[in-house]
């Protein structure tokens, strides 16, 4: 298992995680015996949003013995009321249901305490600018939660979350549809036709990848498969069936991506979702599915897949482009350039100066970017 740095929550999280969802009907032997496997393999995040009693219990008793092992984004706001999911900003309602989380899971913290389900920037507005906002602060001056995140499919209230320096980390859907899909309010859209607008990459979700990466926010992703419709050649906008392995890796290619957290409704789909680590290149190479697929290929964009390489000289292209993009969208808006990112940029050591001009990389490019020419704006851009 390979792990990554969650952005500033400095947690170090695997690249395969635990989205709990699908366990919620499950037996608590079902859930055990998950859980297991998932710890011997070396998974070590896991988000429990589901208010039911029983599916915390379930859960909080399955890692009792491994507590300390496991980082639990434990969500505020959602809560059980009459027997039915309700999520809500009202904090007494609020502590009630996230002091039954701690119970359930045996603890006295949440290593990521999540603001839970906020998909309009109206609603981000009230809900961190009022008592709730203010509860989950006190959270976390109390050490109750370790860090603030927040999930939420609208990439422009997560920029909004960013920008607001109160969120450390996100839960945000990622997956190549999504990404050419315009933002929404309404997660019901996000499933329905993708029509002539899916052309290229939204620039809203660009952005917030990032700004996600420059102001060291990380992401850990819901919604990698599309409610597995990327799965499946009839559902797929695409027209083409991508494999759990390439979804999985299009995810972790996204700047400030630090883990995928996948449901396992049974032990067979998590070592399917667990074989990414094992995977080959071929197996989890997604951009040459995209860029032959019937539907909406996406063209002259990076995507930082890789298939550049290996460059004549020892520039690792793909970083070099990830970091050009995350510095120009802030210069493009007047702004400094992020120290950050530059320092990043440095520590490549082979940086996009060294490129002689060869253009070996451009043929083997499936989307067609310049690459020469992107490396001569990055050398102007860094200096």
């Amino acid at each position: 298992m390979e792990y990554r740095r969650l952005g500033r929550t400095g947690l170090m999280v695997s690249e395969i995680g635990f989205g709990c969802e699908w366990l919620e009907h499950a037996t608590r032997e079902t859930v055990q015996e998950v859980v297991d496997r998932a710890t011997e393999l070396g998974i070590n995040i896991m988000d429990c949003w589901m208010s039911d009693p029983a599916v915390r219990s379930n859960l909080g008793d399955a890692i009792v013995g491994d507590r300390d092992r496991w980082y639990v984004q434990g969500h505020i706001g959602s809560t059980w009321d009459g027997g039915q999911y309700v999520r809500t900003r009202d904090v007494e309602k609020c502590k009630v249901a996230f002091d039954d989380l701690l119970e359930r899971f045996h603890t006295d913290h949440m290593d990521l305490g999540m603001v839970h389900y906020v998909d309009s920037p109206a609603e981000f507005e009230r809900a961190m600018g009022g008592a709730y906002g203010d509860y989950v602060r006190e959270l976390r001056s109390q050490g109750v939660i370790r860090s603030i995140g927040m999930s939420t499919h609208n990439p422009i209230t997560g920029t909004m979350a960013i920008e607001s320096g109160d969120v450390d980390m996100l839960l945000f859907s990622v997956n190549p549809a999504y990404d050419m899909k315009p933002a929404s309010e309404d997660i019901e859209t996000l499933f329905g036709d993708y029509g002539d607008e899916a052309n290229a990459m939204d620039r809203d979700r660009m952005e917030l990848y990032r700004m996600a990466e420059a102001n060291d926010v990380g992401i850990t992703v819901m919604k990698c498969f599309a409610g597995s419709r990327l799965l499946d050649p009839d559902r797929s906008p695409f027209g083409v069936a991508l494999t759990p392995a390439q979804c999985i890796h299009y995810a972790l290619t996204r700047p400030a991506v630090a883990s995928v957290l996948l449901g396992y409704r049974s032990l067979a789909d998590l070592e399917e979702d667990a074989a990414y680590e094992t995977a080959t290149p071929e197996e989890r190479d997604y951009a040459t599915a995209l860029a032959t697929a019937p539907e909406h290929p996406v063209s002259g964009l990076c995507t930082y897949c890789g298939h550049c390489a290996p460059c004549t000289v020892g520039i690792d292209i793909a970083q070099v482009n990830k970091f050009y993009d995350l510095a120009e969208v802030q210069v493009s808006k007047g702004h400094e350039l992020p120290e950050l990112v530059r320092d990043h940029y440095r520590a490549l050591g082979v940086t996009a100066d060294a490129c002689i001009g060869c253009g070996a990389c451009e043929p083997r490019c499936p989307f067609g970017v310049h690459i020469m020419e992107r490396m001569v704006q990055a050398s102007r851009l860094f200096g």
